[in-house]
Formats: C-alpha cells, sequence, structure tokens
C-alpha cells in the first residue's frame, strides 16, 4: 500500500471483485503504486463482493462483470447499490458526512463494452463503466471520480451513451432482420431460423451481422437483451 499523508485527506477505499486471481494480483500492485489509493478487500465472486462491501463500506468497489458461476457482477451492483441507499435512508449509520456516507460507489472495470452490458450496468447503479484497456492513469482519475459519486466513462464507453442519445429511439430494422430477432429470441440455431423463414442459412448469417452492428453488440444473448430492453420484440 502506498503510505498516506496522516494531514492530507483520506485514501479512497477500494474493494476490488474480479474472478482471475491473476487479474486482482495485478490490480493490487497496480493500485498499491497510486497516491491517495488503498485497497482494503478483494472478493472473487458476486455473493463475497455483496457481503464485504456491506462489511467493509469502502469508498468504490471496483467490479467485473463476467463472474464466473453464481452471481454476476451486474447483480451484485444491485445488491450493492440498494444495500447503500438503504443504509444511507436509515441516517448513514452514524456518519457525519464525507466519504463513507454514502455507502459504496461502484466502478465497473471490465472488458465488455456492448451496449446491452453498458446499459445493464447503468441501470443496476454503476456510477462508473471502465474498460481493462485503459491506461493505469485512467483508472486512478476514473476511482477519484466515482468516489465523489462523479460519472467516469471511458472513450469507447460514452461514444456508445452519446451515439445511442443522439440516435432516434428504436434502430431501423427490416422486417426481415425483425423476422429473424424473432427466432433468435426463440432459442432457434441458424438452421432452425433458415428453415422457419424459408431462406438459407447463408442468407441469415448475412441478416444475423446486420442486426448486430445496428444494436451494438456481438452475440446472440446481446442481441436479444437489447431486442427486449427497446422493446423491438413483438
Amino acid at each position: 500500500m502506498t503510505p498516506t499523508d496522516p494531514c492530507g485527506p483520506a485514501p479512497v477505499r477500494i474493494l476490488l471483485c474480479d474472478d482471475h486471481a491473476v487479474v486482482r494480483a495485478g490490480l493490487l500492485a497496480l493500485l498499491g503504486s497510486a497516491p491517495g489509493i488503498e485497497v482494503v478487500g478483494e472478493a472473487g465472486g458476486g455473493e463475497e463482493a455483496v457481503a464485504l462491501a456491506a462489511r467493509l463500506r469502502p469508498d468504490v468497489v471496483l467490479m467485473d462483470l463476467q463472474l464466473g458461476p453464481g452471481m454476476d457482477g451486474i447483480e451484485a451492483t444491485r445488491r450493492i447499490v440498494a444495500d447503500a441507499a438503504a443504509v444511507t435512508e436509515a441516517g448513514a449509520g452514524g456518519h457525519a458526512g464525507g466519504k463513507g456516507a454514502h455507502g459504496p460507489y461502484v466502478l465497473v472495470l471490465t472488458t465488455y463494452d456492448t451496449d446491452a452490458d453498458i446499459t445493464r450496468a447503468i441501470e443496476a447503479g454503476a456510477t462508473g463503466y471502465l474498460l481493462k484497456a485503459e491506461r493505469p492513469e485512467e483508472l486512478f482519475s476514473a476511482i477519484r471520480a466515482a468516489a465523489e459519486g462523479r460519472t467516469a466513462l471511458s472513450p469507447p464507453v460514452a461514444g456508445r451513451v452519446m451515439a445511442r442519445m443522439r440516435g432516434a429511439g428504436r434502430p431501423a430494422l427490416t422486417e426481415r432482420e425483425r423476422d429473424i430477432l424473432g427466432q433468435l429470441a426463440r432459442g432457434l440455431g441458424n438452421r432452425e431460423i433458415a428453415r422457419a423463414l424459408f431462406i438459407s442459412e447463408a442468407t441469415v448469417k448475412t441478416h444475423l451481422g446486420r442486426i448486430y452492428d445496428k444494436l451494438g453488440v456481438d452475440t446472440r444473448a446481446g442481441a436479444v437483451a437489447v431486442a427486449k430492453e427497446q422493446r423491438l420484440l413483438s
């Protein structure tokens, strides 16, 4: 840990949550070199993160989204934020303002930047959304911003959010793309969709590529999630 000036401001207290031990070790080493930041705990799963956040009351929880079996980062974020709100509503547990009175903020740190992941994280209450490809200085800055309750977004994520805000509502899908999206939501594979719609499997793949581009996703599950969110399915 980096020593802090006893006369200076209190360090930002961090709880790490990532299911990869090597990643956690790397983050511990990295954050240990940052002045004014102190790691007070680490969790390898969502359930553990929720429990440690309630017990340690860090300023910021650095949260991965994909956490292996069990509770994922989205649900863990939702519970941590809900617990913090409950504590604050009950009188902040005797705290007299400053960092800690609000309970922890959640800063997502992930490799995933699809619209569906970003939307779900923000709706769950995440204060910021950072990609693991960012430079260390960007991570330190985002942590400090999150500790103050300020939004921190990686530039690619901010670009996606702004693009969606500037957009004219729902993505402009063709009738055929909507048909394929509907079959996708039923859990059908490419071959089954082709048979159901009397088109070739190659045509299905072409349409799927266009659907992914329009919805800003790269997986079938992501396409269905965004379609449900935007009410594109009849």
